[in-house]
C-alpha cells in the first residue's frame, strides 16, 4: 500500500463529493474507492467525522490522528475541510460538485435543504449529478415514511428491518448480529445505486435522487421470513445456529469450538456419516432420506453433535474439508493465521502517521483487469483541502478565506 496518485481500477473515471459520516455512508463510498473512484470526503471543522477521533488506538500512537475505526473504512479518500454553515464554505462545495459525478450524504432529513444544499439546487449547478442519500428511514421523494424524520443507527436498522427477529438462540431471545449489517449493508446499497444512476446519467445526461433506507436495506436482505409470512402464513422467529428446513445445515460442536456443516444433499449426508466413522446413521431409517431427516431435525441435529464433539476442528477440517460444504468456526487470530486469507490478501497493512503501521480488512471484490485494492491510508483532516479547491477553480483569495479549512488542511 502506498500514497501513489496514479489512477487505478475500474471506476478511475469517476468523481464522488462525500459527505457522509459514522459507518453506513463511508462503507459504502469506500466500496467505491477501492475499485478507483477518486472520493473527496468534505469534513466540517473542527474535528470532522466523529470516527476520527474514536479509536482505537495503538498503545504508542504518538499521533492519534487517524483512529483503527477512520482507517478501516476512510482508506483511499480524500479529505476536504469545509464550513457547510457558511455562505464561503457552500459556495466552495458548488465549486467541487460541478465536475463530479455525484454527492453523497447521510444527514437527517432535511439537514441538506436548511443548509441551502438540497437535490433540487445542487441539480441546477450540475444537472447529471447523482445524489445519494442514505437514512434510517429514506426521503419523502421516493415514499414518505411516517418516521422519516427518526435518527437511526446500525441497531434499530436490525430491529425494524427484521433480521433481529430472526436472529438469537431461541424464540424468546431475538438477538442483534455482530457487526453492523445495519450499517454496512445500506451502505452497499447506496454503492449499488449510485452506480447505476452514474451509468444512467452518462447514458442519457440526466442526474438523480437516490433514496436507500437503513432499514429497507436489511428487510430486503431477510427476504426469506417475506415469503415464509406469504406462502405458509409463518412469523418466523429466532432460528438458532440451524436452518428451519434443512438439515444438517448449520453449527456443531467441536472439541476445541465449533464448525458449520451444510450437508442437506443426499451425497453429502452420507460422506458427512463416513467421515465421522458412523456410516450407519446415513442408513438410519429415520434419516435415511431427505424427507426423513428434516422430520426429524432436532434428533439428527443432537446426534451429528454427540460425533462432532469428538474431535477438534483442524481434526474435523482434514476430515471433512473439500469434501463436503463445511468450515470451522473462526476468530480473527485464526483468520489472521490462515492461508486462505493470506493469499486473497483480505488482511492489508496500511500506513499509521504516530505508529507503526496497522492492519484492516481488504478488498473483497476481485478484478483481473482492473483488480481494486488498498492503496493510501484514510486522509488526515483537511489534508487536501488546498489541492482540490484550487483544482475547482477557487482563487487562492477565496482559499485563504476559508480558515478553518486551511488550517486544518496543514496538519501533518
Amino acid at each position: 500500500m502506498t500514497q501513489s496518485d496514479t489512477s487505478f481500477g475500474s471506476l478511475r473515471d469517476i468523481r464522488i463529493i462525500d459527505l457522509t459520516q459514522m459507518l453506513a455512508g463511508p462503507f459504502g463510498t469506500m466500496m467505491l474507492a477501492d475499485h478507483g473512484a477518486e472520493v473527496i470526503k468534505v469534513e466540517a471543522p473542527p474535528d470532522g467525522d466523529m470516527t476520527r477521533n474514536a479509536g482505537p488506538f495503538r498503545a504508542d500512537d504518538s499521533m492519534r490522528v487517524l483512529g483503527g475505526y477512520f482507517q478501516s473504512v476512510d482508506r483511499n479518500k480524500r479529505s476536504v475541510c469545509l464550513d457547510l454553515k457558511q455562505s464561503r464554505g457552500r459556495d466552495a462545495l458548488l465549486a467541487l460538485i460541478k465536475t463530479a459525478d455525484a454527492i453523497t450524504e447521510n444527514f437527517r432529513s432535511g439537514v441538506m435543504e436548511r443548509l441551502g444544499l438540497g437535490y433540487e439546487t445542487l441539480r441546477e449547478v450540475n444537472p447529471k449529478l447523482v445524489y445519494g442519500a442514505l437514512r434510517g428511514f429514506g426521503d419523502r421523494r421516493t415514499g414518505a415514511s411516517p418516521y422519516v424524520d427518526w435518527p437511526a443507527f446500525d441497531v434499530v436498522a436490525q430491529a425494524m428491518g427484521g433480521i433481529m427477529a430472526i436472529t438469537g438462540p431461541d424464540s424468546e431471545t431475538p438477538t442483534k448480529v455482530g457487526p453492523g449489517i445495519g450499517d454496512t449493508v445500506p451502505g452497499m446499497m447506496l454503492a449499488f445505486g449510485v452506480l447505476a444512476a452514474i451509468h444512467h446519467a452518462r447514458r442519457t445526461g440526466e442526474g438523480q435522487f437516490v433514496d436507500v433506507s437503513m432499514t429497507d436495506a436489511i428487510l430486503a436482505i431477510s427476504e426469506r421470513m417475506v415469503y415464509q409470512h406469504s406462502v405458509q402464513g409463518l412469523i418466523p422467529g429466532p432460528e438458532g445456529n440451524h436452518h428451519p428446513f434443512i438439515v444438517p445445515f448449520g453449527m456443531f460442536p467441536a472439541a476445541d469450538g465449533f464448525v458449520t456443516v451444510a450437508a442437506q444433499q443426499q451425497a453429502f449426508f452420507e460422506i458427512l456419516c463416513e467421515r465421522l466413522e458412523v456410516p450407519s446413521l446415513s442408513k438410519d431409517p429415520r434419516f435415511v432420506t431427505k424427507e426423513h431427516r428434516n422430520q426429524n431435525r432436532l434428533l439428527l441435529i443432537e446426534t451429528l453433535g454427540t460425533h462432532t464433539r469428538r474431535f477438534t476442528k483442524s481434526e474435523l477440517m482434514e476430515r471433512l474439508g473439500g469434501r463436503i460444504p463445511f468450515g470451522p468456526v473462526m476468530n480473527i487470530d485464526e483468520i489472521s493465521r490462515d492461508p486462505h486469507f493470506a493469499a486473497r490478501e483480505m488482511i492489508v497493512d496500511v500506513e499509521q502517521p504516530g505508529a507503526a503501521p496497522i492492519r484492516i480488512a481488504g478488498v473483497p471484490i476481485k478484478m483481473t483487469v482492473t483488480p481494486g485494492a488498498v492503496r493510501r491510508r484514510a486522509p488526515l483532516l483537511g489534508e487536501d483541502t488546498l489541492q482540490q479547491l484550487r483544482r475547482a477553480g477557487l482563487s487562492e483569495q477565496e482559499i485563504g478565506n476559508l480558515v478553518a479549512c486551511r488550517a486544518a488542511s496543514t496538519i501533518v
